[in-house]
């Protein structure tokens, strides 16, 4: 399985470069107010996808911690107390009767 994870992020990674370099193109962006950004076309792509992907992200990790918080108070509410002592010795395997040879019967 480690290898397969492997091969994905080495081929994702050949993708992109090959992308890149095949693209690598000056963009014009119009600003506002008459302003002009001129950016290569594989780093406009990269930013919108870090605007498009930071915020979704940024919420599920806060609502994952905050699960996570409330499980671990929940399993700390939750633990049963010790078993008395008493209860322990009381349910001793030794008072358990040992089978004789006549409750087992006739040997054929």
């Amino acid at each position: 399985m480690q290898f397969l994870r492997t091969l994905f992020w080495v081929v994702l990674a050949m993708t992109i470069v090959l992308f890149s370099s095949a693209n690598w193109t000056p963009v014009t962006v119009n600003l506002w107010g008459g302003l002009e950004a001129v950016v290569k076309l594989p780093v406009l792509i990269f930013a919108a996808f870090l605007i498009g992907f930071a915020p979704p992200f940024a919420y599920y990790r806060a609502r994952i911690w905050s699960l996570r918080r409330r499980v671990e108070t929940l399993e700390r509410n939750a633990t049963p107390p010790a078993m008395p002592v008493e209860s322990v010795s009381s349910h001793s395997l030794t008072e358990a009767p040992h089978p004789t040879a006549s409750d087992i019967g006739p040997s054929v």
